[in-house]
């Protein structure tokens, strides 16, 4: 899992790195607003370079639109929050709390969906270890013995030995640099949980974002002090609206995981999912466990995620969804940690025979060890008409060269998956005043294996709480801004395949009339030598391009039949 709740992974190590400017409380410039829901705005009409949403609904007004199925497989979703309990899907064939799998589809009560990483006990996996650390455990023994050759390995086992060279190179990597930085980490947790707490007493309140903090006035050097450093902290990153409980979770969840990854090496990594789950993990077809507990304990991101792809639109209540005819479909398979493949691989079969048509799926690894077990449930995806969006990941990398799995290219014969999109993060300049580009500054790109680039920063959707909404980004929030369009065009044109509407959303792309910046640095591009499609999604021009399609399909004349007619008799 490659997702911070609050912040993508290299943008915390960007905003600790600061260092003393925080430590002293520095200001920086305030940037002019985005508004909330930036991302489904029009450049031409309202200035910033959002997706063209209520075009595209104007431009398909007169045409009826059909309920499409999204499952979001992510960390859990609040099935109570008032923004999307209008929107969640709910089994027809099941009868809630009754204890009985009514549907007989093996899941006992999946109402709202499944919850793979749960306990039959009712216990759920929360945090998890590093896919490489537990790649490079498993098969330390073998391939780390002294003595050991590689050449009589079987082709199965070249493919595990390079992948544990490949893991060793990267826990060992981890365990012996960035001392520093965690040391640097760990203070700036300290002082920040410190600030937190004089401002919650100096203000008398036990929740408050950065707007609430800019009007207070503290009335102690302590207090200015730490009005100054949490604001730093926000404003820099774009999350004033963003909960000081939500900020000061996702900090204290990204230094655990820089502690687990620095253990890595000497240590290997409890099995937390095996101690609560209780399946046979290297059994495939042990696939009835988990329980129908959805929402768990770490709903954050899930809940993110669901309500921009389908909060309640036009309903004066919080946020607009992209799409309007969904039902989201809640698959818990992601903890705080890196999601298993199993999980994974099950969680798309259960999406897919549960009805679902567009699969969001916001995370990612560096390893899949079971890779062939998610490429099989990708396949059987490919033969039911579902559309897999991916996010593209938040490290600043070119993925032509490195490894973000899952990943549309099937491990056994290299073909690619026709049904598979990847989705890099596109912005506005005002998202991210220090690095002013259409392209945020950390996520991933690649020429030949990102699709396309979607609004991905200063995101405003619904999160925990039953009535509360806030920013988050990164490319997980990217991947549910195409979910959503993928969603809203199987809607109203229903007749298209996951592989027409795929390319109605990446040949319409728009290409930006300017350069861009690699993300990561202030090299200048265009577009197209970072992405597939070159462009930018728009929901209008997709939709322009789906009609299009439709036409073209129905121009062409009905295939003769090649049937001999019977003889009565």
């Amino acid at each position: 899992m490659k997702f911070l709740r609050i912040l993508p992974a290299t943008a915390a190590l960007a905003l600790f790195s600061l260092g003393n400017a925080m430590a002293q409380g520095t200001n920086v410039n305030v940037n002019r607003e985005l508004p909330k829901g930036w991302h489904l705005t029009d450049r031409a009409k309202d200035g910033f370079y959002g997706i063209s949403m209520d075009q595209a609904y104007e431009f398909v007004k007169a045409r009826p639109g059909k309920t499409v199925i999204v499952a979001v497989i992510d960390s859990g979703i609040d099935t109570l929050h008032e923004d999307l309990k209008p929107v969640l899907w709910k089994n027809p064939k099941e009868i809630p709390g009754n204890g009985i799998d009514d549907d007989k589809n093996g899941y006992i009560d999946d109402v709202y969906g499944w919850n793979f990483i749960g306990g039959k006990d009712g216990r759920n996996v929360k945090q998890d270890s590093y896919e490489g650390a537990r790649v490079y455990h498993k098969y330390k023994a073998k391939f780390g013995a002294e003595g050991f050759d590689s050449s009589t390995l079987t082709e199965e086992e070249k493919i595990q030995y390079d992948m544990w060279v490949k893991a060793k190179e990267k826990v060992e990597g981890d365990a012996g640099g960035g001392g520093a930085d965690l040391v640097f980490l760990k203070r700036a947790l300290e002082s920040s949980l410190k600030n937190d707490s004089l401002l919650k007493m100096a203000m008398d309140t036990s929740s408050y974002t950065g707007k609430d903090l800019e009007k207070f006035a503290p009335s102690t050097p302590e207090g200015q002090k730490a009005k100054a450093g949490m604001l730093y902290i926000l404003k820099a990153f774009n999350m004033m609206e963003t909960g000081n409980g939500e900020f000061l979770d996702g900090f204290q969840d990204f230094v655990s995981g820089e502690e687990r990854k620095k253990e890595a090496a000497e240590k290997a990594p409890e099995d937390y999912r095996g101690a609560i789950v209780g399946d046979n993990y290297n059994d495939i077809n042990d696939r009835y466990y988990g329980n129908n507990d959805v929402m768990a304990n770490t709903p954050f991101h899930g809940t993110h995620v669901a309500g921009i792809i389908a909060a309640k639109r036009k309903n004066n209540v919080g946020v607009d969804g992209v799409a309007d005819n969904v039902r989201i479909m809640a698959i818990r398979a992601v903890p705080d940690g890196d999601e298993h493949d199993k999980d994974i691989a099950l969680a798309i079969r259960y999406a897919v025979d549960n009805g679902a048509k567009v699969i969001n799926m916001s995370f990612g690894k560096s390893f899949s060890p079971e890779k062939n077990w998610v490429d099989e449930a990708v396949k059987y995806a490919e033969t039911k008409g579902v559309l897999l969006v991916h996010a593209a990941g938040n490290d600043a990398s070119n993925v032509d060269s490195v490894d973000n799995f899952p990943n549309p290219v099937f491990i056994k014969d290299k073909n690619r998956a026709s049904n598979w999109i990847t989705v890099g993060a596109s912005s506005d300049p005002l998202a991210e005043p220090g690095f002013k580009s259409l392209t945020a500054s950390f996520s991933n790109y690649g020429k030949s294996e990102v699709d396309v680039f979607a609004p991905g920063t200063k995101i405003y959707s619904t999160i925990p709480g039953g009535n509360t909404y806030g920013n988050a980004q990164g490319t997980s929030m990217a991947s549910p801004v195409v979910a959503g369009v993928a969603a809203f065009l199987m809607s109203y044109y229903p007749t298209l395949t996951p592989q027409q509407i795929k390319a109605a959303i990446e040949k319409s792309a728009v290409s930006p009339d300017t350069t861009v910046k690699i993300p990561g640095t202030d090299e200048e591009v265009e577009l197209a030598e970072i992405s597939k499609s070159g462009g930018m999604l728009n929901a209008f021009e997709a939709a322009k391009a789906a009609a299009a399609i439709e036409a073209e399909q129905k121009s062409k004349p009905a295939p003769k039949s090649t049937l001999k007619k019977g003889r009565k008799g």
